[in-house]
């Protein structure tokens, strides 16, 4: 998944590496038009490009995805999820592809993911690369993690059954459990953007199943009516 990516070259040499590898969707979060367009027309442009989905946000892209994971160099910057190189990472997204859906997020050549990019995810990526040089250029940070993907898949072994909760179910989890904070006065009007995306990462560190998943949103539907229900005090 590239976000606001904006060099053609760079999302032509995304597709080529999952072409490579073996990996057949590609979805897009708000690319520079134009550049989606050339790249998207460029001579020998693979399946995997003319395949290509465009979405508005993170939150649409990775919807149907149990498990959704952010590259960053990690420098100069704080981060509210636990960071893993790439070896570890790698070994974990193979066993959860066993049971369903892997969105793997690479940022903007210029910026990489914002926070709100960031709240998105369960925990993050990174590839140790020099001190000296941390960040990589995109086509080939999605070409190391995909071999790394790649060359080890057989050893993806089933060690118990799984019922993974999507994305688009823990940000209905967030977004009612966000109303109901909101209606009890726990939300500050200043701080309403940074409590939805602290909600948003703490949704993702229960690492609930459907059947959990599915019973917490019943209470918390239950809590949120009975907060909107209470007489308000003068």
């Amino acid at each position: 998944m590239l976000v606001s990516t904006r060099n053609p070259l760079n999302i032509g040499a995304a597709a080529r590496a999952m072409s490579n590898f073996g990996i057949t969707e590609l979805r897009l979060v708000n690319p520079y038009e134009p550049s989606f367009r050339e790249a998207r027309s460029a001579v020998g442009a693979s399946e995997v490009l003319a395949r290509a989905k465009e979405f508005k946000s993170v939150e649409d892209a990775a919807a149907d995805c149990s498990l959704v994971v952010g590259t960053t160099a990690a420098r100069n910057r704080e981060l509210h999820q636990p960071l893993k190189l790439l070896a570890e990472g790698a070994r974990l997204i193979r066993k959860r592809l066993i049971f369903g859906k892997v969105a793997l997020l690479f940022g903007s050549e210029k910026r990489g993911l914002s926070n709100d990019d960031l709240s998105h995810c369960h925990w993050l990526l990174h590839i140790p690369t020099h001190t000296e040089h941390v960040s990589m250029n995109l086509g080939q940070a999605v070409a190391v993690c995909l071999y790394e993907l790649a060359r080890d898949a057989k050893k993806a072994a089933v060690t118990k059954k799984d019922n993974p909760v999507t994305a688009a179910d823990l940000e209905r989890i967030a977004a009612i459990l966000f109303d109901a904070l909101q209606a009890s006065g726990y939300v500050k009007p200043r701080a309403t953007t940074v409590t939805q995306e602290k909600i948003r990462r703490l949704t993702r560190r229960l690492d609930l199943s459907v059947e959990d998943a599915e019973l917490l949103l019943g209470m918390l539907r239950q809590i949120r009516w009975k907060i909107k229900e209470l007489p308000k005090l003068p």
